[in-house]
């Protein structure tokens, strides 16, 4: 007995660290919890404010590249010198160097990892890319790895990772410099699928490049991972070093190309009048100004050009590099004034996407500088290019956007304009989550796409006050939210590893954030805290934990249950009136009496001066969320009130609470302006027969 007691001590502990013990012995789940187990400790590099610590480090990694584009066997040809900077703690027995086109190569476990099926029927395209007569091989191809004074350097391969092999560990503050030359066959992403590529015209046979993870390069090493050197199996994207880059690229002659960096020799790839009208868009801050246009780019993708032109540039404290050529490009350009700085929003595209890119890509490019960097920090780069990729995937100033247009007269439609702006949207301010805001891609996909989608949001409607929003708004993420539970993954998922990956890295927690900043914590506050984090870890590799704690030390609210919801459960807000007591009052001298008015609906049997009813909420949903009520009452008017989610911290399932007014209630909404993502709304209205004309517009909304 005393052995079972001890056991049973050791239950009743454990169980009241999480919650509480009913009288039935069950576990209730305490949903204001703290979140203390959950996150890391705090430490000198990472501080419990949620700011990096007296003795936060990270990596520097230097590139010097040439590189050589083959556009007759579109190929990519490329030497490269790394210097790495070992600026962390300790000292390191190894490097890992990621190897992402290997996730292309011809034995790729890549296509080994997803099931499939026959289907009945299937288009040309897609049969020849799920069956392939000759399996692709778009694998780099290691041509050597050297040492600075090139001898050779050993190394190891597994899949998309490289493993450089020191003879002797590499001493904290000390640097390290080697080579890697290499080479790989460029996939076609319209046939083939990818982030990057070429798309081909048959139209005088030429092909529109869009370069990226086309070079070996370096993983993060830092204090909450180790290595990441996860391997790429095409979804999750990325973990990297800020540096600094030297780069050549060799293209053909009559290319017109846009890279990560500052140009260093533009007089030698720009013809004269080129050079002035870019020189005329550095000053134009309106309207673009077209700087080859579609008349000069048609004439010029009709012949091919057999010499070549090297382009070079130099960026300093980008995480990567990429860059877009093709001789059939126009490009414009803009000047963009952030607080006093000019920065040149530019666009490449080619004729097939024009007039839906001359009339809106550099536009919405500049528009999203100016929103994030209202928002976050002011832009620190000198340009961010969009570019007529037909995909949506971005780069340290450079980004590849879709859309053409869809039109019989060759015009667009509403909505394939709004598609491109709201990717080009999202792509370019991805320069500020995660090319600047450095979170690991990887692991916490939701730290750069989720924050990214919410802040898009703001740039949609800073752009059109009637932006059709896709992902953000409460209402628009109910049906996924509400769906099979088994298919259902929380934000704090790998992404690698989820169902429905852009509705949990992008659109649920971007409508955590807006639900955040509209409703609970208000735009003042919310808005201060969320640019305290950004500038507090602009140019680091911020986690989830920083994030966590740096909303809530600059805001002031204690916001673990949130997190906790929202985060790390799939639980569901479900919040509606459960009934209503109406009371009168009656003065007996030194007291009063409260009686209940049993008469039909909320109105009462008789006059009173004040009103007084017992509302009891149920909360059947697992989320906590305030009660946003709405009271109509008999004259008309409207009154809403709002209960603080804390209301729910002793009872998790029902709550009363009373409401006096000196007029009669005719009727009681629940989330009347749909801000809560509330997944049924069969129970938010008092009395219920009159709710059916609200149940079906709500019912309408979540569809």
């Amino acid at each position: 007995m005393k052995k079972f007691g001890l056991v049973m001590l050791s239950f009743l502990f454990a169980a009241t660290t999480y919650g509480q013990i009913t009288k039935q012995g069950h576990v209730n789940t305490n949903k204001f919890k703290q979140l203390k187990q959950e996150l890391p400790t705090p430490n000198l590099e990472r501080t419990a404010s949620g700011k990096p610590g007296k003795e936060y480090t990270q990596q520097k990694v230097d590139y010097v590249m040439d590189i050589v584009l083959d556009d007759v066997n579109t190929k990519i040809t490329g030497s490269e010198t790394i210097t790495y900077h070992n600026n962390s703690k300790d000292d390191l027995e190894y490097l890992w160097v990621q190897l992402d086109q290997n996730m292309r190569a011809a034995d790729s476990k890549t296509p080994d990892i997803s099931p499939n099926s026959i289907p009945k029927k299937i288009s040309k395209n897609r049969f020849n890319r799920a069956f392939p007569e000759e399996r692709f091989d778009g694998g780099f191809n290691i041509m050597s790895v050297t040492n600075k004074d090139g001898s050779a350097l050993s190394h190891t391969i597994n899949q998309t990772m490289m493993r450089i092999n020191l003879e002797e560990p590499l001493a904290s503050g000390d640097t390290f410099d080697f080579n890697i030359s290499w080479w790989y066959n460029i996939n076609n992403h319209r046939t083939d699928g990818g982030r990057s590529g070429y798309e081909h015209f048959t139209e005088n046979d030429n092909n529109n490049y869009v370069i990226a993870q086309f070079y070996p390069r370096m993983c993060v090493y830092d204090n909450v991972e180790g290595w990441q050197n996860d391997q790429f199996w095409g979804r999750s994207e990325f973990a990297l070093e800020f540096g600094d880059f030297t780069v050549n690229i060799t293209v053909p002659e009559d290319h017109m190309l846009g890279a990560t960096g500052v140009l260093q020799n533009p007089k030698e790839v720009f013809s004269k009048k080129e050079l002035k009208r870019r020189e005329k868009a550095r000053k134009s801050f309106d309207n673009p100004v077209v700087i080859r246009t579609q008349e000069e780019a048609e004439k010029i993708e009709k012949s091919k050009a057999t010499k070549t032109k090297t382009w070079k540039f130099i960026a300093e404290n980008v995480r990567d590099y990429a860059f877009a050529t093709s001789r059939k490009f126009i490009y414009d350009a803009m000047a963009v004034d952030i607080n006093g700085k000019t920065v040149m929003a530019e666009s490449l595209y080619s004729k097939e996407a024009n007039p839906l890119y001359g009339d809106h890509s550099t536009r919405a490019a500049a528009q999203t500088l100016k929103t994030y960097s209202k928002y976050t920090f002011d832009y620190p780069y000198h340009k961010a290019i969009s570019v007529d990729g037909q995909m949506g995937m971005e780069y340290p100033q450079i980004c590849f956007n879709p859309g053409r247009p869809d039109l019989p007269d060759g015009g667009y439609s509403d909505r394939m304009k709004y598609r491109m702006i709201k990717v080009t949207i999202h792509e370019v301010g991805h320069n500020f989550f995660p090319m600047i805001v450095n979170s690991d891609e990887r692991q916490w996909t939701w730290m750069d796409e989720g924050l990214n989608s919410y802040m898009e949001m703001l740039a949609e409607l800073d752009y059109d006050k009637d932006f059709p929003i896709v992902r953000g708004y409460p209402k628009n993420i109910v049906r996924y939210m509400s769906g099979d539970q088994s298919r259902i993954a929380p934000i704090m998922s790998k992404g690698d590893n989820v169902y429905s990956f852009g509705s949990n890295a992008y659109g649920k927690p971007a409508t955590a954030l807006w639900i955040l900043r509209e409703t609970i914590m208000g735009k003042e506050l919310f808005d201060h805290a969320f640019k305290t984090y950004s500038q507090r870890w602009m140019f680091k590799h911020p986690s989830p934990a920083d994030f966590f704690r740096t909303m809530e030390d600059a805001s002031g609210i204690d916001l673990d249950w949130f997190w906790r919801g929202w985060f790390y459960t799939t639980d569901v807000t479900d919040i509606g009136v459960k009934g209503v007591k109406k009371y009168a009052t009656k003065d007996e001298g030194n007291t009063v009496e409260f009686v209940e008015d049993t008469s039909a609906g909320l109105g009462f049997a008789s006059n009173q001066d004040k009103y007084h009813y017992e509302i009891t909420y149920e909360k059947p949903g697992g989320l906590v969320m305030p009660i946003i009520v709405e009271f109509t009452y008999k004259d008309g008017s409207k009154e809403k009130k709002t209960y603080p989610a804390q209301i729910w911290r002793y009872n998790d399932k029902e709550v009363t609470k009373v409401f006096t007014s000196s007029k009669q209630i005719e009727s009681i909404m629940i989330d009347p302006d749909l801000e809560t993502a509330d997944v049924d709304v069969s129970n938010n209205s008092f009395p219920r027969e009159k709710a059916n004309k609200f149940d079906n517009f709500k019912q309408k909304m979540k569809g």
